[in-house]
């Protein structure tokens, strides 16, 4: 028996009324079901939801119903992306939850529910393009031991350094890395991971990566069972992206390392310094489980000062 999709979590002071109400509880379901959302991205779309709705709400003066939806106008949701630049939102905040309704009107359009081209005439707010924040090899190097000498436990320290090194080794991002289960860890040269809207990919390891699993797994005092979390805190609970960001923040402080030097800066490190090493984006974008290598071309940019002084001691005409 499947189970019941979460639903978005809209406050119940919201004045919907209940065909409204059903309809936003499936797409939640269809999104958890068949577009196979995370619990956090369905979270994320709750939130967006409910705040314009919250806005809708006032500005229209009385309950909201499918008919309300439907004779939205231009400048309706104007008004609200005009709120929410009042209330200095960033661009990129906005730029989200323009798409979490663009999503859910289409919805509401496939099942018939709501007729509303409205929404499809706005515009996207222009987002600049962010790149990631990643370390030298040397800085990535000493934020892993670092961070693992801060522990009073030495399994605890293994424990650290096996995420760390498997984060800047194989580019696994933190929440995939605290997903994996006893079973997950590897017994060769790759293992098998399961990404972002359940997309599984496999991704090579090096010995070091191996090493540093098995002395954690050596060292840790609690009996981990197959289907059980990999990685525990002190209690033998699953560990939380938190207690392991909060680590890594004593650490850049003790290095002077910028603020940018986080868990998620190691995978960034990870692209980064393949595409250095003459790795190319199409490989690179597999071990990262980008969907689109659009995402993955954003590194090009990071890599461009060096390759730059490549070029300029390396071309004849330069000299």
């Amino acid at each position: 028996m499947a189970e019941p999709a979460p639903a978005l979590g809209l406050p119940g002071r919201l004045p919907l009324d209940g065909a409204l109400r059903a309809a936003t509880e499936e797409w939640a379901a269809w999104l958890r079901n068949e577009k196979r959302a995370a619990p956090n991205t369905l979270a994320a779309y709750g939130r967006d939801l409910t705040e314009f709705l919250d806005f809708l709400a006032q500005h229209v003066g009385g309950p909201l119903t499918l008919e309300t939806l439907s004779a939205l106008r231009v400048g309706d949701f104007r008004a609200w992306l005009a709120a929410r630049a009042n209330r200095g939102l960033a661009r990129s905040s906005t730029a989200r939850a323009l798409a979490t309704l663009r999503g859910f009107f289409r919805r509401l359009e496939r099942r018939e529910l709501v007729h509303n081209g409205a929404i499809t005439t706005l515009r996207t707010p222009r987002v600049p393009k962010s790149l990631p924040k990643a370390m030298s090899p040397d800085e990535a190097l000493r934020i892993i031991d670092a961070t693992a000498e801060l522990s009073a436990e030495p399994w605890v320290a293994k424990r650290d350094a096996a995420i760390l090194v498997l984060l800047y080794g194989a580019g696994l991002r933190i929440g995939e890395a605290l997903a994996l289960n006893r079973r997950d860890a590897p017994a060769g040269p790759a293992m098998r991971i399961t990404g972002k809207g359940n997309k599984e990919r496999v991704v090579p390891l090096l010995p070091v990566v191996v090493d540093a699993i098995s002395e954690y797994l050596d060292a840790c005092p609690h009996a981990l069972t197959p289907m059980g979390p990999l990685f525990v805190g002190k209690r033998g609970k699953r560990l939380q992206p938190s207690q392991l960001q909060a680590t890594m923040r004593a650490a850049r402080r003790a290095l002077g390392l910028a603020e940018t030097a986080t868990p998620h800066a190691l995978r960034h490190s990870f692209a980064t310094h393949l595409l250095a090493g003459g790795g190319d984006l199409r490989t690179i974008q597999e071990l990262l489980g980008h969907e689109s290598l659009s995402t993955t071309q954003r590194y090009t940019a990071v890599d461009m000062a060096r390759l730059a002084e490549v070029y300029a001691a390396a071309h004849p005409r330069a000299k």
